[in-house]
């Protein structure tokens, strides 16, 4: 073990190599007197193929990987096989003299890890299975394992790169992402992250956290990269060899959700919509001032709220929602009707001066499309989903709109 702190000038004179896993900032600094050099390299590449030597006055939120070694080719490639734009993600490609013949007696595992390179004739490329970007100064920065990838409404989504722009943030020592249910059934990405002293406490509850982290990422990542919840722990759950333990990892509590300062819903109107919302999101309890998209609602659970909130009266379309996302704000915006109570015809667009249009899905339930739809069509009529009922009621209900 290193006692930089008692000997600092001995390790000034010293030249460290760093390898395995990635060095957190903090160590990098705090060796600051040494000269430093962070490898990276799999086995099958000949232990190193890039190498970052680090600036006297690093003071970075990242360390790189660096660069390829002498004899050596990297490309990032994507699931086709192309090289991703300058600071997309990619699959690291090690190329070069130093990638091995294969592994002894597994074939069809060398047939799945090497191959032939598209880019040098003769050459073979060892496919890594980790995932990296460049940095503005052609630098690599590691950003986790392609194994690690999630798929959440369609998006593949690498949790890796969600953990690199945490770690961006002044607040975040370490982080750690993954995908899991919440209370109302539904997947959603949940972020555990252990705090540097100036996030503060957690006194007062509300949110801050989740909210600042939310706004932290929402300027650098898609809507859909942007997790539902954040976690705050003292510390990652490890196993007995040093390895994370994601079965450890509690689930959220509303307090890891980004809940504005809590005022209890009034009147009937934001009491229903209250309920249906904690019910959708998962969340146990729902203020007047939370935000339906801040709590992880997306476009499939907007078309649900909106055929719950029909079969209990409340009048409203989703673009009502995405103009008024907070609860009392939309709230304000619905008529309470009285309607059948097995009437199931969600309003995606009230109003337009041409005849409607009914979209009836294929699938029971399955009418999420329809705000996307809607939202590309240039017409000037109204659009309403029916949720796969027998014909006989769709021509009874579709008959009370003409």
């Amino acid at each position: 073990m290193l006692q930089t702190s008692k000997d600092p000038e001995r390790l000034a004179a010293q030249v460290l190599i760093l390898a395995g896993e990635l060095p957190k900032p903090e160590l990098i600094r705090s060796l600051a007197p040494a000269s430093m050099v962070n490898a990276y390299g799999p086995t099958e590449a000949t232990v190193c193929a890039t190498i970052w030597t680090c600036p006297a006055d690093f003071n970075g939120s990242v360390v790189p990987i660096g660069r390829p070694i002498a004899n050596t080719r990297v490309y990032l490639l994507d699931g086709h096989g192309a090289p991703v734009p300058f600071g997309a993600v990619g699959e690291l490609y090690i190329g070069g003299a130093g990638v091995a013949r294969g592994y002894l007696n597994r074939p069809e595992l060398t047939a799945e890890r090497f191959i032939a390179s598209p880019f040098v004739e003769g050459d073979r490329l060892y496919r890594t299975g980790d995932l990296a970007r460049y940095l503005p100064d052609g630098n690599l920065e590691f950003l986790g394992r392609n194994d690690d990838q999630v798929k959440i409404r369609g998006y593949r989504i690498e949790p890796g790169e969600i953990v690199a722009r945490l770690c961006e943030h002044a607040w975040v020592r370490e982080a750690v992402v993954l995908a899991r249910q919440n209370g109302g059934g539904h997947k959603h990405l949940i972020a555990y992250v252990v705090c540097a002293p100036e996030a503060g406490s957690d006194e007062g509850g509300g949110g801050a956290l989740a909210g600042a982290l939310r706004a932290h990422l929402s300027a650098r990542l898609p809507d859909y990269m942007v997790p539902s919840a954040f976690v705050r722990l003292a510390a990652l759950p490890l196993t007995v060899n040093g390895k994370l333990d994601r079965n450890a990892l509690p689930a959220p509590s509303d307090q890891a959700y980004a809940l504005a300062a809590y005022q209890l819903p009034q009147g009937e109107v934001e009491t229903a919509l209250a309920q249906i919302w904690a019910e959708l999101l998962g969340v146990e309890r729902i203020g007047r001032n939370d935000h339906f998209f801040e709590l992880g609602g997306y476009s499939l659970l907007a078309v649900q709220m909106l055929g719950r909130a029909s079969n209990l009266g409340l009048s409203f379309s989703a673009t009502d929602l995405f103009r008024a996302p907070v609860l009392k704000e939309l709230a304000s915006q619905i008529c309470l009707q009285v309607q059948p109570s097995n009437s199931a015809v969600i309003s995606v667009r009230p109003n337009g001066s041409q005849p409607p249009l009914f979209f009836v899905p294929s699938g029971f339930g399955d009418c999420s499309y329809v705000l996307g739809l809607a939202a590309e069509m240039d017409a000037d009529c109204s659009v309403y989903a029916l949720p796969w009922p027998p014909f006989d009621d769709v021509r009874r209900r579709l008959s009370s709109f003409l």
